[in-house]
């Protein structure tokens, strides 16, 4: 991924909007929005939607937006005849935002620096109307999280190498930019409304252009969060952002279909000719070819996305990494979730 961020920090451009969706995020929103608060920008607001929560979170809102007056509180009410959805939090939020230029967020997530805003916005230049961000996950000793942030940063490179090439996918809704008139002429979520995920994937595969989609990786931007720490709750998370896939235009689902299949062959033929004892030596020799032409493609930019210690992991979890595509590709197919929270 050839692309280097620049380094100087740009000037203000547009006033900004962040929108967070919260439900039940009360402990987040103590620790994350106040850092989201004192950004070094000078012309943005925060608006917090407050999802149907339960807890505690109207009456945190309520106390840090005695503290700092750019933050707007929407608040969201369970209903007794439908169920609301991140999607509908959302596009209250989007409306009551006074600014064109909305920068999102999850109330679970910390920006690496106080320039986070500054940067992302300065993607907004000439036609482009959204901006891809990176959002890692924070390293801790989890069992899980090893390969959680394997799989984020090879998702990354893919997206925005696609987005560099001219046919950007994707974005990750934990740190992603773009215009309110872009939002509002897509008819918003309408086409997707009823898929609980695609709030951003979904957005940028149906809206980006060759010409109206950037990307910023400067290390300022990365937006934090920590990964899920229980099988189940990480099982859940997968299947439902799996399940939009189905959704995405026909040409990157080919794309992807395509990857994933021909690396999940790859393994399994390896496997056979180990086991079976067909030309184990040249089986072999194509995976150790496999594993130093990716250390050659991937060493800088892994690196570039705080994730060069996963490097000499390559060899298990790239397999991992194939196998889990299409288990979940499958799953994500024939079994639906109806919950985002």
């Amino acid at each position: 991924m050839r692309y280097t961020p620049q380094q100087e920090l740009p000037a203000p451009t547009v006033p900004v909007s962040v929108i967070i969706s919260a439900r039940n995020e009360a402990r987040n929103l103590t620790e994350n929005l106040p850092y989201i608060l004192q950004q070094n920008y000078p012309d943005y607001e925060v608006v917090v939607i407050n999802d149907c929560s339960s807890d505690d979170s109207d009456l945190i809102l309520q106390d840090i937006q005695r503290e700092f007056a750019h933050l707007k509180v929407v608040t969201v009410t369970e209903h007794i005849r439908f169920k609301t959805g991140k999607k509908f939090a959302l596009t209250l939020g989007i409306k009551a935002a006074k600014n064109e230029h909305l920068l999102f967020t999850d109330a679970d997530c910390k920006p690496a620096s106080l320039n986070w805003i500054a940067r992302m916005a300065a993607g907004f230049t000439g036609s482009v109307q959204i901006v891809l961000g990176y959002s890692p996950y924070t390293r801790t000793r989890n069992f899980l999280n090893p390969f959680t942030r394997f799989e984020t940063v090879k998702t990354a490179i893919n997206y925005l190498s696609s987005a560099l090439n001219g046919d950007a996918y994707m974005g990750i809704g934990r740190n992603l930019a773009y215009t309110k008139s872009l939002f509002f002429k897509a008819k918003g979520f309408a086409t997707h409304m009823h898929v609980i995920s695609g709030d951003d994937d979904l957005f940028v595969n149906q809206n980006a252009t060759a010409n109206n989609t950037a990307i910023e990786i400067h290390p300022d931007t990365f937006v934090y969060t920590d990964a899920k720490t229980t099988l189940g709750s990480w099982f859940r998370q997968k299947r439902r952002h799996m399940g939009v896939g189905a959704l995405y235009k026909n040409k990157h689902r080919r794309m992807l279909s395509f990857d994933a299949i021909t690396g999940f062959l790859f393994y399994v033929l390896f496997i056979l000719c180990l086991v079976f004892k067909f030309e184990p030596i040249l089986a072999l020799g194509a995976f150790v070819f496999r594993w130093v032409l990716q250390l050659f493609i991937y060493r800088k930019v892994f690196k570039k996305l705080d994730s060069g210690d996963m490097l000499w992991s390559l060899p298990i979890f790239d397999m991992i990494y194939y196998i889990y595509l299409n288990v979940f590709g499958l799953i994500g197919t024939f079994i639906k979730t109806t919950r985002w929270k």
